[in-house]
């Protein structure tokens, strides 16, 4: 499916793809502060890092003056680590004051998300505490000392309840409070968590349980619909179900509906050079084909977009 991102965050993300001046997607040699969150095995992962301008006398005056990330993920995780950036490098943060940037306010700076990609901008919020937490140990800030509980041992102590993603009953506790999360499919786009296989979802000591012990068991009277008609299930698109014709022409559509809009705002566009199964055989032109970020642009914005528009399996090949 095509999701409805904003201007600002297709922007965000098209701007970061291509290298543009001021934005952030690379890595700082040696930073002050280094963090991660997720995996690329569960879809999404982000390296988070920073530099501060030292203060002489106390560490926790030291100011953050430049940021950066390396995403592996969709649109809006490219995104969500740009406005991350961008809000940490125009607040003049410490790496302590860092810490009041919410999730929400990364949405907020993208001028909103998706409900099924929040995940996005809660990983963001998720390295940027790692990221700190590295900070403090390298300048011997004692974060409990100020009051400050980073959640250090969540993945490796406590039960893991969601077994795809490896997230554990300590950590969902503490994101279905802080997030205000209030049922599964809440948690699934917050986190992630249950979005896979969903065998933890009603299992015992699962999503459900964990819900009904921080909020109260929900009410789970049956109630009497009249006049309901259920909508029919239907079959996910896939290369396999799809005739060859049929599967290439999904592909031309996301192509002209979003793909090759976004490349000609920076003077590119794209050619289909030919359809194999799920590989689409590209070859980037205009602009873009002299990019430096070629390989990048192909990746992260006609590939992960055919990939949410067409079928997770589709592969993009440049040639």
């Amino acid at each position: 499916m095509a999701w409805e991102y904003s201007e600002k965050t297709k922007q965000l993300f098209m701007d970061a793809v291509h290298g543009k001046p001021g934005t952030h997607l690379g890595e700082i040699d040696d930073p002050d502060g280094v963090g991660e969150h997720g995996s690329i095995s569960c879809g999404d992962a982000m390296r988070f890092m920073f530099r501060v301008k030292r203060h002489a006398t106390d560490p926790t005056k030291d100011v953050i003056t430049e940021a950066r990330y390396l995403t592996f993920g969709c649109t809006s995780a490219i995104a969500a680590s740009e406005a991350l950036c961008a809000l940490i490098e125009q607040g003049e943060y410490t790496p302590i004051t860092a810490l009041k940037i919410s999730n929400h306010d990364i949405v907020e700076y993208l001028e909103g998300l998706p409900a099924q990609k929040i995940h996005c901008s809660v990983m963001g919020a998720e390295a940027l505490e790692a990221a700190v937490f590295n900070w403090a140990q390298r300048r011997g800030v004692d974060l409990k000392q100020l009051g400050i509980d980073i959640h250090t041992d969540e993945q490796e102590g406590g039960r893991i309840v969601c077994k795809c993603f490896s997230m554990s009953e300590p950590y969902l506790r503490r994101k279905i409070k802080e997030l205000n999360l209030r049922t599964i499919p809440e948690i699934t786009n917050a986190v992630k968590a249950g979005g896979a296989c969903m065998s933890c979802h009603h299992a015992p000591g699962g999503l459900q349980d964990l819900l009904d012990e921080i909020w109260g068991p929900a009410d789970k009277t049956l109630k009497v619909l009249s006049n309901v008609t259920m909508p029919q299930p239907v079959e996910p698109a896939s290369p396999m179900s799809l005739s060859p014709y049929q599967f290439n022409k999904k592909i031309e559509e996301a192509m002209d509906s979003y793909v090759r809009p976004m490349l000609q705002q920076d003077g590119g566009n794209v050619e289909i050079v030919d359809i194999k199964d799920a590989v689409v055989y590209c070859r980037l032109v205009g602009a873009c084909a002299g990019c430096s970020a070629a390989g990048q642009t192909l990746k992260m914005l006609v590939e992960k977009s055919l990939k949410e528009m067409v079928d997770e399996r589709v592969r993009v090949i440049s040639v």
